[in-house]
């Protein structure tokens, strides 16, 4: 029963078992203080990721209304002339054209990322300035910046020690849906995710509420006192904090003036404007003063309804889709009086014996992510091209950075519908037999690149995956060729097999010609059984 239930944690507290996690013979305390200790080290996602990020918008210099374009740009504008190779002086520091005095209205500097010339205060052309072929070009930069960024953090989430810190961002990058098209703002949000998702969570709140990819994603930039913006003291109530039906719209409006002037300079760091800040009386949730951003939070935070909501959300992802009020109380009430502190819940949550219970295991469908990221790590898959894995997490519908709406993905059942599921249960044979297997990308209202061909966006496998088999023989040890399919499920699948589903995959097995195509043979039958859905 020990292994079952260690099996439980890791794919709860992570991304599944590796076979010498479970070969190691734990106990579930024992590999929970494990994971604990191993979750502390923080490493960045480093912006080298963002390398190849060369945005036309920081190509030239702004061209004011009505001047005329250079000759050198011909009647097409900046876009004609092939672009000069991007400057090698690092972001942040002057180069010698930045040094040189201001230039003329219409001169044209050397191309170089928006990035750099954000961080140097100069100015960039509008997106409404650009040629169709510079859009063209920004779209593809800004979506290979985001794959980049994406298979960085996949790569983490499959491989590295702090299972837990990775798992327990990916909850916090739903609770705090986020999309943007500035690859810099996304992955600085992340990172100040990935940091604080153990702490305590007003810290890791603050944080995120200064990030300017949050602040321009929910329009607090334009938040000033003359013309107050509601939207993004709406979603921290609603969304971020407390739910819905536990604030009204007073107090949206009276946050809402609370957190006038916060916004982010050109140089993506966030700036209080307190000549656009209301420093007048707010009434916020029954108390009356001169509040600020930060008292609006922290006022927030008082109410017991925030621990409750957070709690909720959290059981949901780590537990159940169906929360136990019993559970839940409890689990609130600590919260609240350890200040919130994420990690104490997450321990208290993990070391309960309701979690092991029958109903909370193998109850849970994976994610895209999870089921993506489970497949690497606890196989130890090695991919030659692990960009070709991103292609079906958003075909089954999920794509990092790229939330669907402000409220994140919803998940359970929602993963599931009739085209999503076939490729799930494809997927263990599309990756393990490189078969050439064509499956169109779903359609994203809000994608980089909305005028995609349906062509285009059909994606194939040609990429060579290397399944090692060694773990998986440790792990079975002497057991006898026939007994293994059942050893084998009693590690891949979180939920009981069927009689009938292991027969079928004895039966599958037994055609295999040698010891190592019949072990394959079984893993694949088993991966793609909708047992494998569930974790």
């Amino acid at each position: 029963m020990n292994t079952q239930q260690l099996q439980h944690l890791y794919w709860r507290a992570g991304f599944g078992p590796r076979p010498q996690e479970v070969a190691a013979g734990l106990s579930p305390a024992k590999a929970l203080r494990q994971l604990l200790h191993e979750a502390r080290a923080y490493e960045p996602i480093p912006s080298a990721t963002l390398a190849g990020f060369q945005d036309p918008l920081g190509a030239v210099m702004a061209v004011p209304p009505g001047a005329p374009a250079p000759a050198s740009m011909g009647a097409a504008g900046p876009a004609a002339a092939p672009p000069a190779p991007a400057s090698s002086a690092p972001p942040g520091t002057a180069s010698p054209a930045a040094a040189a005095p201001p230039l003329a209205p219409v001169e044209v500097l050397r191309p170089r990322s928006a990035l750099a010339l954000r961080r140097q205060g100069l100015p960039q052309l509008r997106r409404a300035d650009l040629t169709p072929a510079q859009r063209k070009l920004q779209n593809e930069s800004i979506r290979a910046s985001f794959i980049s960024m994406s298979t960085a953090w996949m790569d983490k989430m499959a491989t590295s020690p702090g299972q837990l810190r990775e798992k327990v961002a990916l909850f916090w990058h739903g609770h705090f849906a986020c999309r943007t098209r500035r690859p810099d703002d996304s992955l600085a949000l992340l990172n100040t995710i990935r940091e604080k998702a153990l702490g305590k969570f007003p810290d890791l709140l603050l944080a995120v509420s200064r990030e300017p990819a949050m602040l321009q994603f929910l329009n607090n930039q334009q938040n000033r006192k003359e013309h107050p913006n509601e939207n993004f003291a709406r979603e921290v109530m609603e969304l971020f904090t407390l739910g819905r039906g536990n604030y009204t719209e007073n107090d949206v409006k009276e946050a809402a003036r609370a957190f006038t002037g916060w916004g982010y300079d050109a140089q993506s760091r966030f700036v209080f404007r307190e000549r656009q800040h209301d420093a007048g009386p707010k009434t916020l949730l029954g108390q009356t003063g001169s509040w600020g951003g930060e008292d609006a939070l922290r006022i927030i935070l008082e109410q017991p309804a925030a621990a409750t909501f957070i709690v909720t959300k959290m059981y949901r992802f780590f537990v159940n889709d169906v929360p136990d009020p019993a559970h839940i109380a409890p689990l609130a009430a600590a919260f609240r009086k350890s200040g919130y502190d994420v990690s104490d819940l997450l321990e208290r949550m993990f070391s309960a014996d309701w979690f092991y219970a029958p109903q909370n295991t193998g109850s849970l469908i994976k994610s895209p992510v999870a089921l993506v990221a489970g497949l690497r790590r606890t196989l130890n898959l090695e991919v030659a091209n692990d960009k070709q894995l991103l292609g079906y997490q958003k075909a089954l519908g999920q794509t990092l950075f790229m939330p669907p709406n402000v409220a994140g993905w919803p998940g359970g059942r929602a993963w599931i519908d009739s085209s999503s599921l076939l490729l799930r249960l494809q997927l263990p044979s599309i990756l393990f037999k490189n078969a050439e297997f064509a499956v169109r990308l779903k359609d994203d209202e809000n994608d980089i690149t909305p005028q995609t061909t349906g062509k285009e966006r059909l994606v194939k496998n040609t990429e060579t995956t290397h399944l090692p088999l060694a773990p998986i023989q440790q792990l079975l040890g002497p057991a006898p060729a026939d007994k293994q399919p059942a050893l084998l499920a009693n590690f891949l699948l979180q939920a009981p097999l069927r009689p009938e589903n292991l027969t079928l995959v004895q039966q599958v097995a037994a055609k295999a010609d040698t010891p190592e195509a019949r072990l394959r043979a079984t893993l694949v039958s088993l991966l793609s059984l909708p047992e494998y859905q569930l974790a």
